[in-house]
């Protein structure tokens, strides 16, 4: 199946385990609730439903500190929705604190440890090009 946008998470590159998989769930959460990306519910033989999942694939890249800062500035110009996450969420509890941590600070001194980002294919391959699958 063609899609005509593409889905991807960039992490920085430095970060544990346990933060890359906390990262990227809180940011595929933001992009699923308001995007239209969610398919229909999966139903088993013995007629069990479960909640459904993304009908595209999700990419997930590699990047440095300053990768991160480059494409989010790149991204200002292109025809993409992003949301983000801070180094600084990982000392917060919930929501609101969250927002009112991002808020503390300038878009060019955010200490970016993510980017979830869905937008036209090619742009956000321009804005991916060089980066390395997380492995």
């Amino acid at each position: 199946m063609e899609f005509e946008t593409k889905l991807v998470v960039i992490l920085r590159d430095d970060l544990l385990l346990w933060q890359k998989l906390n990262i990227t769930a809180f940011l595929m959460s933001g992009i699923g609730a308001t995007q239209s990306i969610v398919g229909e519910s999966y139903v088993d033989a013995d007629g069990i439903t479960y909640l459904p999942m993304s009908q595209q694939p999700i990419v997930v890249y590699s990047a440095s500190e300053e990768e991160l800062k480059e494409i989010l500035k790149k991204s200002l110009t292109k025809e993409v929705k992003m949301n983000i996450y801070t180094e600084e969420l990982f000392r917060t509890f919930n929501d609101e604190d969250n927002r009112k941590k991002v808020a503390e600070f300038k878009t060019d001194d955010l200490n970016l440890v993510g980017i979830g980002m869905i937008g036209k294919k090619n742009h956000v391959s321009k804005l991916t090009k060089g980066l390395n699958l997380h492995s």
